[in-house]
């Protein structure tokens, strides 16, 4: 048994190759109404991104609450604190003695806000509120 190749390109044919159809789409069935199966939501999932923002979330309220309790949170105080002038005592002695964590001068204009004073003259026996916070 011999076997012999022969190529036809060399002889000037071309031999034209077999050409594939394209595939045609095909229908499906999809099932409606009660065929219909089910399927559960997939679960949750949880990017970098989402957990950066759930530690940063955390983070910022533990923070919040740190400071709150810290500093005793929104300056509650109770009942104003209400002082009588005595005699030869001014505003800025009343201010310098009640309210020694801030300036005179800012400490005078407070009490005067909070009493509705038009200046900083007193009265003996004259009853001053003087602000908390």
């Amino acid at each position: 048994m011999s076997a012999v190749a022969y190529d036809d390109r060399a002889a000037g044919y071309a031999v034209p190759l077999p050409t594939r159809r394209p595939e045609r789409p095909r229908l499906v069935l999809v099932p409606t109404g009660d065929a219909v199966r089910r399927t559960p939501a997939p679960a949750l999932r949880l990017t970098r991104a989402g957990r950066l923002a759930i530690t940063t979330t955390v983070l910022l309220v533990a923070l919040v609450a740190a400071l709150v309790g810290l500093t005793g949170g929104a300056s509650a105080s109770g009942a104003p604190v209400t002082v009588t002038v005595e005699q030869g005592q001014t505003l800025s002695q009343v201010a310098a003695e009640h309210m020694s964590g801030t300036s005179l001068a800012t400490a005078v204009a407070e009490i005067q806000l909070a009493n509705g004073l038009s200046s900083a003259q007193v009265r003996a026996g004259q009853t001053v509120v003087i602000p908390q916070g």
